[in-house]
């Protein structure tokens, strides 16, 4: 049993920011992470990603993002960002280490990792609710000749089977999917409601006029829990998710993507769409979303909902107990890169106060 004043899970952008404050403040802490590099959890997405939000908006605190304001950043060009920031400061991030189980004995909390073992006064959970992939229970029934897989799963077309696709899910990801399919001369279908999008083209000067507003003030101080407009759009932002930034309904149009309704089941191994029809593809990517993954903390700190029950980060039923990288945890800025420098220097400061160190 090793123990340490701050167990930090997760080495993201929300795990970094929290270990940054926490080290400005002289506090002793550790960060576990799952995977065996910094930055794994972005190079583990589909090639093609590339940020929605431009190289200004990409840099933690101390550490401006490498790269002209308004370029868009690839997946692997953050991930490397984020182990070079790691590095930079000197934080105590340990790799390959999944926590297990999160509990509380006799007054501490208790950590597993594997075969190691931690007790600490305080655990941030510096993490979002995107842990598990979800797809519906009748994914199963499909032929088993479709090739099935989650957009975690999905790196390129080289993974699918030639043929059509059924991308589920028509939110930022499963749009930049079917992009990608449509392109390459697949016959795609895109199942799932329209969730709206972004009016104007991010990468245009439009978009350099019009972002910081987007994401300085709507984003990090409109849609907050202290307004009434950010209460109100709060539930929607959580279960349903944004609207597409990069990709306009017209460029689905375009490259011949065809829109249908929501996947309601399976008919004969094959996907029915709501209004009776059945589609026959050779592959489908699930755009489904996921399960919040956090099953693993054995503490009463969820709602009815399954979320944790917090106030900026901070779960007032469990002292030492803190949150941060939650979706809208504060704003609707909280999960994006430059929304979560807020969030961990206040969960930082209040463990300082609590701890009794002096501010930095």
């Amino acid at each position: 049993m090793e123990r340490i004043q701050t167990v930090v899970i997760g080495a993201g952008q929300a795990g970094l920011s929290t270990g940054y404050f926490l080290a400005r403040h002289g506090l002793p802490h550790v960060i576990l992470e799952a995977h065996q590099r910094v930055g794994d959890s972005w190079r583990q997405r589909w090639d093609s990603l590339r940020l929605f939000t431009p190289a200004r908006y990409d840099g933690l605190a101390g550490m401006p993002y490498p790269a002209p304001s308004h370029s868009f950043p690839t997946k692997n060009e953050m991930a490397d960002y984020l182990e070079a920031y790691a590095s930079r400061f000197r934080l105590p991030v340990r790799t390959g280490m999944r926590v297990e189980r999160l509990t509380r004995r006799n007054g501490r909390y208790s950590i597993t990792a594997g075969d190691q073992a931690f007790e600490a006064e305080h655990v941030v959970v510096a993490m979002a609710t995107f842990q598990r992939p979800k797809v519906p229970p009748f994914a199963a029934e499909l032929d088993p000749g479709i090739v099935q897989l989650h957009s975690s799963e999905y790196r390129n077309l080289a993974q699918l089977a030639p043929g059509s696709v059924l991308v589920v899910g028509a939110g930022n990801s499963g749009s930049e999917i079917a992009m990608e399919t449509a392109r390459a001369g697949r016959e795609t279908w895109l199942a799932g409601r329209d969730v709206g999008h972004v009016p104007f083209r991010i990468e245009r000067p439009v978009g350099r006029l019009v972002l910081p507003f987007v994401f300085r003030v709507v984003f990090h101080r409109v849609l907050t829990v202290d307004t009434p407009v950010g209460r109100k759009a709060r539930p929607k932002a959580v279960t349903q998710g944004g609207p597409l930034i990069r990709v306009k309904p017209r460029d689905l149009a375009s490259v011949g993507v065809r829109r249908v309704g929501r996947v309601a089941g399976v008919r004969d191994g094959r996907p029915v769409l709501e209004g009776g029809e059945v589609l026959a593809p050779a592959n489908v990517v699930w755009c489904t979303g996921y399960h919040p993954g956090l099953s693993w903390i054995d503490l009463p700190v969820f709602g009815p909902g399954g979320e944790p029950v917090q106030e900026r980060g901070v779960v007032a039923g469990e002292p030492g107990l803190y949150f941060v990288g939650l979706h809208f945890l504060y704003a609707l800025s909280s999960t994006m890169i430059h929304g979560v420098e807020r969030d961990a220097r206040r969960v930082a400061e209040t463990i300082a106060s609590r701890a009794g160190s002096s501010a930095a």
